[in-house]
């Protein structure tokens, strides 16, 4: 993911995302109100966490919001549906999202530039998910592990964090080994 990071940002410049914040975002959620915290996060504990590889193998750019970033070309059946379970349980607790179709990819550069040259031909990524629920029993310290990075944080009435740009659940790249270190050529 590293070498990745490097070589869009030699074509693309912008800020690249620290290691500890890369992710894949199921639904976003964009505006909440901190009321409904709690219900963001049993809707999120309802979904079935499952083990997989995710192949990280395409590249690409969205102008729209300035993002670089690595995607998946095909998407595992077991992450489709855990973005279909999330999304099914969000509907159910009536929590709007963004529902544009699920693109599995990892932010690498934010306030990047629209590539200059062909995108960089690298090794392929796998991304192993271990499919254990990273997500805490503590509400409070879940609001915090879904803050987008570099998103404020509005405090509500109770001491807990809102969140513009909410993104839940995430799958994180395990803090013991922040890069995956599985690649192809």
């Amino acid at each position: 993911m590293g070498r990745w990071a490097a070589a869009l940002y030699r074509v693309c410049g912008g800020r690249r995302m620290h290691t500890e914040n890369l992710h894949i975002t199921l639904a976003f959620l964009g505006q909440v109100d901190a009321a409904r915290l709690d219900d963001i996060v049993a809707a999120a504990r309802s979904v079935q966490a499952r083990r997989f590889m995710l192949r990280m193998d395409q590249p690409g750019y969205w102008k729209h919001n300035r993002i670089a970033w690595l995607g998946a070309s095909q998407v595992p059946a077991e992450l489709e549906a855990m973005v279909a379970e999330l999304r099914s349980a969000l509907e159910a607790s009536r929590i709007a999202f963004d529902p544009k179709p699920f693109v599995a990819h990892v932010t690498l550069l934010r306030n990047a530039r629209p590539p200059s040259d062909e995108w960089p031909a690298l090794a392929v990524v796998h991304w192993p998910v271990s499919g254990s629920r990273s997500f805490p029993r503590n509400a409070t310290k879940a609001a915090r592990i879904i803050a987008s990075h570099g998103v404020p944080r509005m405090p509500d009435g109770d001491g807990r964090n809102a969140t513009r740009g909410l993104a839940l659940p995430s799958i994180h790249l395990p803090k013991s080994s922040p890069i995956p270190s599985t690649m192809e050529r």
